[in-house]
């Protein structure tokens, strides 16, 4: 038996977090394709504004934000959390009660050829869950989002400023568009920076990590309120399937992996585990043609009810799935959830040699 704890590669660090990312693409691609762009609309609006109730405050200080004017904070808060994530963001500071982002491209959540099939209802949802909603946390009823450009309607990426108004906005004030203005020039010495002593290379890679697991997270449990608990699951469980298939290559690579039997498959898994911060336990039978893996203290799920972290389980598990049904040999994975820890069941499927 062999037990593998919490990574320190950053290579695997780095392997989870494009898997979650690919993964909240593939959520986001399903939900429009099969479910609609209003629900894509009413989903990012929930998902959104969950994130900015349990992120933007909480923040500031970490990130040195701290005693700044409301619309500049609002943004640089933008430019470094972003940043933190691998989202380019930049930041233009017209006076202390204006201040622009402007967010460059690729945007890893509408990487490639996902930026044609991501509806436009997406960005009003999360603008309005997140943008809009900066003056209500921040208690400055004067403070609202203007919109000038956005991804999906093939202007200039989305772009916009967070203003303090002369007179306390209405609710559907609080996200304003004005697509005739632009943003002052790009100043690179200008740029907000996170205090370095607090962010160093190995904070950097696992908030990279933790900032997409994050949104599939959070993006599972923001559907499952969405759309009925078990179309959301279904929706959650194809993608993630679908996912964890297309990927395994990437992550066998990073993980240095080989496409073989029940051994290596299993020894995938408990490096894949380590890279989320998880601890794995490993034992094969006699013959090596059967794997059993304990898996503990499941990142995803910490801080979760018993309902939540079902419904997450159920969708999440089905990526990992995905990945051993990508090795040439063909092979079951079988989970079992006792409390905190999954078990993990790989073996040839029947009828194979």
């Amino acid at each position: 038996m062999s037990d593998v704890k919490a990574g320190t590669d950053f290579s695997l660090f780095g392997a989870q977090a494009r898997l979650h990312q690919h993964y909240f693409i593939g959520l986001q691609l399903m939900v429009a394709t099969r479910a609609g762009s209003e629900v894509v609309r009413d989903w990012m609006f929930e998902l959104f504004s969950r994130q900015h109730e349990e992120k933007f405050l909480s923040s500031f200080k970490k990130l040195g934000l701290e005693g700044l004017p409301d619309a500049v904070a609002s943004a640089r808060y933008h430019v470094l959390s972003n940043g933190v994530g691998g989202v380019q963001v930049e930041y233009m500071e017209e006076s202390e009660t204006k201040a622009w982002v402007r967010y460059r491209y690729p945007r890893w959540w509408l990487e490639g050829p996902a930026v044609c099939g991501i509806p436009i209802e997406a960005s009003e949802g999360f603008m309005r869950g997140w943008h809009a909603r900066n003056g209500v946390s921040l208690g400055n009823p004067r403070l609202g989002f203007v919109c000038v450009s956005e991804d999906m309607t093939g202007e200039f990426g989305l772009c916009g400023y967070w203003q303090e108004f002369d007179r306390a906005l209405a609710e559907d004030e609080r996200l304003q568009y004005a697509k005739h203005e632009r943003p002052p020039d790009f100043d690179p010495d200008a740029q907000p920076t996170a205090p370095a002593a607090q962010w160093n290379e190995a904070r950097l890679a696992k908030a990279n990590r933790n900032y997409a697991v994050e949104f599939v997270r959070n993006g599972v449990l923001a559907l499952s309120r969405v759309v009925p608990r078990t179309r959301a699951i279904e929706l959650a469980s194809n993608a993630a399937r679908l996912i964890g298939l297309q990927q395994y290559p990437e992550l066998a690579r990073a993980a240095g992996a080989e496409d073989a039997g029940v051994e290596a498959a299993g020894q995938f898994l408990v490096a894949m585990f380590a890279g989320m911060g998880d601890e794995a336990s490993i034992h094969f039978d006699a013959e090596h043609e059967i794997a059993e893996i304990e898996h503990r203290g499941l990142r995803i799920t910490r801080g979760l009810s018993s309902d939540e972290r079902q419904v997450l389980l159920s969708a999440w598990t089905a990526l990992w799935q995905g990945t051993i049904a990508s090795h040439r040999v063909f092979m079951d994975a079988a989970i079992r959830v006792e409390r905190d820890a999954l078990h993990w069941t790989i073996a040839r499927q029947c009828g194979q040699q």
